[in-house]
């Protein structure tokens, strides 16, 4: 056979062999560099690179270890480039994503301008993600006789490596070497010389379910052989008192960084310990199962009917449940479940926030059992990759919790319902910035499922649809069995003042209170203002102590005598003595949780008193135990936050009260009425829920204001129609969709600027290219709250259509100012019809 003939059957023997690529998405690209990267999947790796697997990949010229994930593969019609990098490791057994979640990924990259990567890691809990470390170790034996020809620091980490014996993680190396100067480097030369070598290796992230505590490690002993600071001190002096605490806890009474408990431990003064955390809390509550018929009344069973038939189409459907607080939503939720249950199918159960989710993961315990799984943030990582997993598998086909639970893994959907849906904590405010009611969309359109909206108080959106026929509506116009709506007296706050009243409850309400607790009932509190006051002022100059990275007044914290600012955690000591005038003549104003919970204490000497905000719920599982607590009457009166106001139901609560009503009403936001709306009667309606006729009680200094008489007669109807008139007029959501474009950065004449440089490439390219897009363009501005955390934040708002070609125009605009070096540390980002203008 000639040479030839030999060359060219080579040459046919590679054609025939079969070359495939990975389109991957990869963690830490930017926005404006992101795509799905091309890689060679090595023979070795053919079984098991399947699409929806977690891979390890090198990226960039310097061939870094990255995590990725395979959105699909395909055979190469020619030979790949030597440029085209091979995949070195596939992390998963079996894939993670089905072709749903796939499909969703590439639609969330599209819908809210993030990456592929950060839009797949939505789609699996946390404690699933890995992270790429290097080990260090000798590649040779270095004898006595040739250290002397390194250089003194080249010869200490050769006998440490020596010494240890194994490959070391490189953050382990740089703690034993941190006295070394410029360790990198000598590890570099090593590595150039050939006596070092490393490797990467993935080491998933999994949460041991366990709080981290700190005690002393000798209580007794008062004299430490180092000098303490004055920061360390306090922590001492906290854990001679409590004994031991958890490090949250100590950072928030003393107001340090966890770094100061670090050195304590370090200096082997005190001493880290864990306290164990149960993977499932919620397991004692499978024991007790019912199956007791669900009774409905006849307007519930004509919503039932017609829900059912919309699920029984077997089309994609979308229905509003809109119902007056108390009128019985959760009954139908349960029957519509039975149904869909019969058929096999899951079920997802959406409510907005982690304490709406304990009195309704009891129900749902109570009567589906372990077919129940729990999603919210409340749950250690642990808990969360189990629940996960038991979804996956198939164990669980009722999914209840938060707005990640609208990404459960369940295989075959056929209802998810938003409860309480017009509430904005189903937006996520960080990339990707998606709503879930977006993605319940997209999953009921893929099972051809039932979306139910449910509110008392739904989005004049959603409403507007429902009138317009666009989904499904039915109506609960009557409170369940024999509760009736509460009767409700709007206090004017003016009038109290000038008969001397400067207390925080208005006479009605304080007796009222008196009346109710007299005969053995309960009642709810709610001020919306956390810590004792709201702000702190000097009297001789007017100066309002205010945080030095953010443009908000600090908040007074009793509990731990210290101003404190609520956006980015700055915390100082309280003192007399202004910054501004040094005059000691700094007070305080306003009133926050803590200090009504004191007033109350001594307006209300007999009740027992419990306060419910972010600062008395911090452990886990807090909010669930103190409900309990007042469900069992260890206590009279709850006084708390907005997570009062909302979906609790006690039978015993007779009274609630609206400290002040004025806060939402006047913010810099065209939602602004429909949130107060919402919130007011949201928390009117905890009252009277049983047998026993409810009172509210709303004070306010601008009883005028017409939002506040609609909320007393509790008529949505009649706000709809007031706020839809408002919305046409000046062409705001449903008539037309919002894009709020951010700029956020540290320099703020640099935010400035490239906020104006936007709207200039804006206005060129949709009058060249975007003509038939109708758009109104509102001038840049600063946000409500200018700066953040020492960021400056400025805004500029557009009126559109939400279509296809208009997110192709802002995301060319998102891509070209990401590669603009001018404006590099300026973070700009792009979301469509925010809850809250920024």
């Amino acid at each position: 056979m000639s040479q030839k003939t030999i060359q060219n059957k080579n040459d046919f023997v590679k054609q025939e062999q079969q070359m495939y690529l990975a389109k991957v998405a990869v963690e830490k690209t930017v926005y404006h560099f992101d795509q799905p990267f091309d890689y060679l999947i090595p023979d070795f790796l053919l079984p098991t690179a399947k699409p929806g697997c977690r891979v390890l990949v090198p990226f960039g010229t310097a061939s870094a270890k990255r995590q990725g994930m395979i959105l699909a593969t395909e055979e190469s019609k020619e030979k790949p480039s030597i440029k085209i990098k091979p995949l070195e490791a596939v992390l998963d057994s079996a894939p993670l994503l089905s072709n749903e979640g796939l499909l969703l990924v590439s639609w969330i990259k599209e819908q809210y301008f993030c990456t592929l990567y950060e839009a797949a890691r939505l789609l699996f809990p946390i404690g699933f993600q890995y992270h790429i470390k290097r080990f260090f170790s000798l590649t040779k034996r270095v004898s006595e006789e040739s250290l002397p020809s390194y250089s003194q620091q080249e010869q200490e980490i050769i006998r440490l490596l020596q010494q240890i014996g194994k490959p070391v993680e490189e953050k382990e190396l740089f703690a034993v070497l941190k006295g070394t100067k410029n360790v990198e480097s000598v590890l570099k030369e090593l590595f150039l010389k050939g006596v070092l070598e490393y490797k990467t290796d993935s080491v998933q992230k999994i949460s041991d379910a366990t709080q981290k505590m700190i005690r002393l490690k000798d209580p007794e002993n008062e004299e430490f052989p180092f000098r303490l600071t004055a920061r360390q001190k306090e922590v001492v002096q906290v854990l001679r008192d409590a004994g031991a605490a958890s490090v949250k806890e100590i950072c928030y009474y003393t107001g340090v960084t966890p770094a100061v408990p670090d050195n304590l431990v370090k200096k082997e003064i005190c001493e880290f310990f864990e306290n164990p955390v149960y993977r499932n809390p919620y397991e004692s509550a499978d024991q007790e199962m019912e199956n007791r018929e669900l009774i409905l009344s006849a307007e519930q069973e004509t919503a039932y009917q017609h829900l059912k038939s919309l699920y029984d189409s077997s089309k994609t459907q979308s229905s509003l449940l809109y119902g007056i607080t108390g009128s019985g939503k959760t009954s139908i939720f349960l029957k519509l479940i039975d149904r869909v249950q019969q058929d096999g199918k899951g079920v997802i159960l959406m409510v907005p926030e982690i304490s709406l989710t304990s009195q309704m993961i009891e129900i749902f315990h109570r009567r589906y059992g372990s077919q129940v799984a729990v999603f919210h943030s409340g749950l250690s990582m642990g808990e969360r990759m189990d629940e996960w997993k038991r979804v996956r598998d198939g164990k669980a086909s009722i999914v209840v919790g938060t707005r990640s639970a609208v990404f459960a893994p369940l295989s075959k959907i056929g209802l998810i319902i938003l409860d309480e849906e017009q509430e904005d904590t189903y937006q996520s405010e960080q990339s990707p910035r998606y709503h879930a009611r977006d993605i319940a969309h997209f999953r009921c359109a893929y099972h051809h499922a039932l979306l139910l909206l449910a509110s008392a108080t739904p989005r004049i959106e959603t409403y507007y649809a429902a009138q317009k026929k666009r989904i499904g509506f039915d109506v609960l116009s009557k409170r369940f069995g024999t509760a009736i709506l509460p009767q409700v007296e709007i206090c004017d706050m003016n009038r109290e003042f000038e008969a001397g009243n400067t207390t925080i409850l208005s006479s009605p309400l304080l007796e009222a209170l008196k009346q109710a607790f007299l005969k053995g009932e309960q009642a709810i509190l709610l001020l919306n203002r956390r810590g004792y006051n709201t702000f702190a002022s000097c009297r001789a100059c007017g100066h309002v102590i205010t945080c030095p990275h953010c443009s908000i007044s600090l908040t007074y914290h009793r509990a731990n005598g210290r101003l404190m600012c609520h956006y980015c955690g700055y915390s100082v000591p309280f003192t007399k003595e202004c910054p501004s005038c040094h005059e000691e003549k700094v007070h305080f104003g306003g009133s926050g949780t803590q200090k009504a919970e004191e007033q109350l204490r001594n307006l209300l000497p007999e009740a027992k008193i419990l306060r419910l905000d972010t600062d008395a719920t911090m452990s886990k599982n807090a909010y669930e135990i103190k409900l309990n607590q007042f469900r069992r009457h260890e206590y009279d009166l709850i006084v708390g936050t907005q997570m009062v106001a909302k979906g609790l139901d006690f039978e015993n609560v007779t009274v609630v009260g609206v400290l002040s009503a004025d806060q939402a009403l006047y913010c810099d936001d065209f939602r602004s009425y429909e949130h107060t709306f919402d919130l007011l009667t949201q928390v009117v309606g905890r009252a009277g829920r049983g047998n026993l006729r409810g009172k509210a009680f709303i004070q306010t200094y601008t009883p005028e204001n017409p939002i506040l008489d609609l909320a007393k007669r509790q008529d949505y109807p009649a706000f709809y129609q007031s706020e839809i008139a408002i919305r046409k007029a000046m062409l705001y959501p449903p008539f037309a969709d919002i894009c709020v474009v951010g700029f956020i950065g540290k320099n703020e004449q640099a935010v400035k600027k490239c906020s104006a440089s936007f709207l200039e490439k804006l206005q060129a390219i949709a009058l060249n290219e975007y003509s038939e897009l109708p758009l109104r363009v509102l001038s840049p501005s600063p946000a409500s709250i200018p700066r953040v955390s020492d960021k400056y934040r400025d805004k500029l708002m557009i009126k559109c259509r939400n279509s296809k070609r208009f997110r192709e125009m802002i995301s060319r605009l998102l891509i070209l100012f990401g590669k603009n070096h001018e404006f590099r540390g300026i973070t700009v980002f792009a979301q469509i019809n925010p809850c809250y203008v920024l």
